[in-house]
Formats: C-alpha cells, sequence, structure tokens
C-alpha cells in the first residue's frame, strides 16, 4: 500500500524542498545566489516594477537582503556584453536558466513553435536572414538597436512589434539567438553560433532530456502530482507521463497518497518529511511555490490570481499582490509598492486568509520584519500602511 501523508505534512514537505524553511546564509555571495538558483532550477522573468521585478523576490524570500548588484553581474543585466554563465529560455515561462541547461531545450525549440509563426518564418524567410546577417557582424544587440530599414516604431504600446521584433523573436525561438544578458531589461542577443560554448551545443534527446527535467521538479516540488511535475516545466501531463512513470520504475519517485488530494502523488526519494518548517516570506506572484495555482489551492486552500492581469475594477487585493508564507501556511496576501520617490513601501493593501483571522496579530508581527527588510533592501526609509484590507490595522500597529 501506498505511504500516507496527511496535508500539514505534505505542506511542510513543500516548503522545505523550496529551500524556504531553510538557515539563511551568514554570507549571501555570488555562490549562494547560484546555489538557490540550482536548488529552484529556473527564475521566472516578468517586467512589472512596482515593487520589485519578480527575478529578484524567490532569491529574497530564501536568502534575505542580498546584494541585487551580484545577481546582475551574475546575469549581464547591465554588466558585460558577452555570454556569462546564465541565458533565458521558454522554461517554464520566460525564464533564467543556466546555460548548461541549453541542451535539455533543444528539441522544445524544434517542437513547440506554432504551426502559423513556422509558416510566417518560411514565407518571411529573407527577413529573417538579414536580421540574422546583422547580428553576426555586429554581435550582441537588443531588438531596438538593429538597424534594419523595416525596425521602425509602429506606435500603440508594448504589443504592437515591427516585423524585424518578429524576425529576431522566431531565430530566438529555434534557437538560433540566445539571450546573452539585459539592457534596461531588453534582452540583448546574440548568435548561439557566435556565443555557445561547446557543451552547450550538444543536444539532449527528446526522451532523456524530459525525464531529467521532470526528476528535477520533483526534487524541487518535494511532493507533487503528475499536473504538478508538468507543470514545472511547463509540459503536458501527457507529456511528463512516461517520465514519471519511469521515475516511480527506478525508485526515484515514490508514489503516495496525501490525504484530501483526489490523484495520485509523488514524493521524490530520499525526501525527509519534516516534523515542523519555520518560515516567513514574502512570495513574488511567479515563485515557484504558487506558480501552479491548481497546486497552490491543493496544498494551502489558497486561491489566487495574479491581479496585475485583472482589470483594476475588479481586483480584490490589490494590483501587485505578493503571497505571505509562515511555517508551513500561506496566511494572507499584501499589495506592495515601492515609493522611490517619498522612499517609502506602501503596504496598499493587506489581507488575511480564512481560517488565520484569530491569529491576525501575531501573524502581523511575524511578518512585519519581513517588509522592514523588503524596504532596506530596496534602499527605502520607512514602511508605511496606506490602504485597506482585514489585516491592514493589525499591520499598522505591528509596523
Amino acid at each position: 500500500m501506498p505511504r500516507r501523508l496527511s496535508p500539514e505534512a505534505a505542506r511542510r514537505v513543500a516548503v522545505s524542498a523550496q529551500g524556504l524553511a531553510a538557515t539563511r546564509p551568514a554570507k549571501i555571495g555570488p555562490a549562494a545566489l547560484r546555489r538557490t538558483i540550482a536548488r529552484l532550477g529556473v527564475l521566472q522573468v516578468d517586467s512589472v516594477n512596482v515593487f520589485e521585478r519578480s527575478h529578484y523576490l524567490p532569491l529574497l524570500a530564501r536568502l534575505g537582503p542580498y546584494d541585487r548588484g551580484q545577481l546582475d553581474a551574475l546575469l549581464h543585466h547591465d554588466v558585460g556584453r558577452g555570454l556569462g554563465d546564465y541565458t533565458e529560455y521558454l522554461a517554464h515561462e520566460a525564464t533564467v536558466l543556466p546555460v548548461s541547461d541549453w541542451p535539455l531545450w533543444a528539441w522544445h525549440r524544434e517542437a513547440s513553435m506554432r504551426a502559423s509563426f513556422r509558416e510566417w518564418g518560411s514565407e518571411n524567410a529573407a527577413l529573417v536572414d538579414e536580421v540574422r546577417q546583422e547580428f553576426g557582424e555586429r554581435g550582441p544587440l537588443r531588438v531596438r538597436d538593429l538597424e534594419h530599414p523595416q525596425n521602425v516604431s509602429l506606435g500603440g504600446g508594448w504589443w504592437n512589434k515591427n516585423e524585424v521584433h518578429w524576425a529576431a523573436n522566431w531565430l530566438f525561438r529555434t534557437g538560433e539567438l540566445v539571450v546573452v544578458g539585459r539592457q534596461r531589461f531588453e534582452r540583448r542577443l546574440a548568435l548561439a553560433s557566435e556565443v555557445l560554448p561547446e557543451p552547450a551545443r550538444e543536444a539532449v534527446g527528446r526522451d532523456e532530456a524530459i525525464l531529467e527535467l521532470v526528476r528535477r521538479a520533483s526534487v524541487a516540488y518535494g511532493v507533487a502530482t503528475l499536473e504538478d511535475l508538468a507543470d514545472y516545466p511547463r509540459f503536458k501531463p501527457s507529456t511528463a507521463r512516461p517520465a514519471v512513470e519511469a521515475l516511480v520504475a527506478a525508485g526515484e519517485l515514490e508514489e503516495v497518497v496525501v490525504d484530501g488530494w483526489d490523484r495520485p502523488a509523488y514524493l521524490a526519494a530520499g525526501t525527509r518529511v519534516p516534523r515542523a518548517v519555520e518560515a516567513a516570506a514574502l512570495l513574488s506572484p511567479f515563485d515557484p511555490l504558487v506558480w501552479f495555482r491548481p497546486r497552490a489551492e491543493r496544498l494551502f486552500g489558497f486561491h489566487y490570481r495574479i491581479s496585475i492581469y485583472t482589470p483594476k475594477e475588479k481586483r480584490e487585493h490589490g494590483y501587485y499582490v505578493l503571497p505571505v508564507l509562515v511555517d508551513d501556511q500561506i496566511v494572507g496576501r499584501v499589495d506592495l509598492k515601492s515609493d522611490r520617490g517619498a522612499a517609502v513601501l506602501r503596504v496598499q493593501h493587506a489581507h488575511i486568509e480564512p481560517g488565520q483571522e484569530s491569529r491576525r496579530a501575531e501573524l502581523a508581527a511575524r511578518v512585519a520584519p519581513l517588509l522592514h527588510e523588503a524596504a532596506a533592501w530596496q534602499g527605502l526609509r520607512e514602511v508605511a500602511v496606506t490602504g485597506p484590507g482585514t489585516w491592514a490595522e493589525d499591520f499598522g500597529r505591528a509596523l
């Protein structure tokens, strides 16, 4: 009979596997940043910086305040022009990942492009060739820096891109261009043939790559369903199923029953089930602990939708809403804004989760130091509760 886990045990496993209950290192340098990225596998990228851009936040949640300039240097954001140890790909959504993982996605680059976009590439082969040639002649560039005569602004905002943009995107999707860093948060791209080290050019076969990516997902999640494991690298469950079955047969995954879950779960081999976890963190909307919404609801009873994509009149908890983790539960959510002009971190909405109301003051006292810490990390002088919510009054006192 499969081993049974209580919902509480599953939560503790998940929080521990994600490194959120680990003791913070005494010194946070590039080595600690690298270890944490390796543990997560990827950092999801998003451009919204009303509080802070998303790829900085999982490291803050796990390590505490660190020098963002060191992460920028590792990722070549506004630092360096050549390829370092990290690049970007659609390895969940848009994510930072190690260059050494590039071969694991060779099959995906070949298979994942929509037929309509593949057809567009064929129809615009001459333009694609011209864009490829300019990258070859000029080296790493942002798309805006391409001198092609069709590279002109069309107006109309972020989504209205010209054909040169789509040609560069086509080359990125096929793997001919790789991200070597960012400048003012715009990708800098270069020809893979010019910058990728030889080992990164060796493609890993589809089945072997999927097996490895699902194996990594199982370790990162600790305990997970097939759907969870498939979503970590953003596969379909049917794509991940053979890998899960192979890992079970090899003894690398143990099938378990989690009380209250309506489907089988899998525990990564060697995973310890902690008796308790101590954690407190502000989570990015794109943190791996919560990025798969069905898992967040099944694991924590936490119903979550990203408010930045929700019309203002339909937002319940604010704009840039961060889930709040305390120990093995998500106990609330806060809408944060870094008012850099006034040097204030504004708590624009604070909401306590159902079932946690009796602990509002206690939990606010646990979380208030994180808000002070986040403000100082961003160079802000103070934290102010400036909006409503069922938790706002408690934070006002705790802060």
